[in-house]
């Protein structure tokens, strides 16, 4: 909701700034915010394609196949750990309070305490089905985790450029700094 609302702000700066004839610097720093908004909030999505793991971030694509994936983690972000390497996504994560509270142990007397029934988070429920989807993924090959076979496959990974992004956010950038000097 957050990015939809700042690109919101910025299209109304940017009709504002051709209607009432805002500084040129100040519709192009809103180019700038919204490119940045929309790459960095509304652009990020975990997906699985086929028998990948697909990490789209800001500026860049990553793919990863499923049976690689050795270990999975939400904490503020999807980290997922493939061989030596670490990939992160922004997409899927918990807020800081929420991450402090999914690490707390229970004290002596909220371990006898019956716990309210509540639906799991949507961080949760994307972990589990992703390691799971791992997991149908190896039995399927036939490879167990850690071993050289899901090794080999970790080579498989692809990162690919987002450069529609990396174009818009290199253009709006110059035309920004371009407005500040002429």
């Amino acid at each position: 909701m957050t990015g939809v609302l700042a690109l919101v702000a910025v299209a109304g700066i940017v009709v504002l700034g051709f209607v009432d004839g805002f500084p040129a610097p100040v519709v192009a720093g809103a180019v700038v915010v919204g490119v940045l908004a929309w790459a960095s909030m509304l652009k990020p999505r975990v997906l699985v394609v086929g028998r990948r793991l697909v990490l789209r971030n800001m500026l860049e694509t990553v793919s990863i196949p499923l049976a690689a994936v050795e270990e999975l983690a939400v904490r503020q972000v999807l980290a997922v750990r493939v061989g030596e390497k670490r990939y992160v996504s922004t997409a899927i994560g918990r807020s800081w309070r929420n991450t402090l509270k999914s690490n707390k142990r229970p004290t002596a007397g909220e371990e006898d305490a019956p716990t309210p029934r509540k639906e799991p988070a949507y961080a949760d429920v994307v972990e589990d089905r992703i390691r799971q989807l791992a997991d149908d993924d190896r039995a399927q090959r036939g490879i167990a985790r850690y071993s050289p076979e899901a090794e080999a496959l970790g080579a498989e990974v692809r990162r690919t450029p987002a450069w529609l992004e990396i174009g818009l956010l290199a253009a709006a950038v110059l035309a920004f700094v371009v407005t500040l000097l002429v």
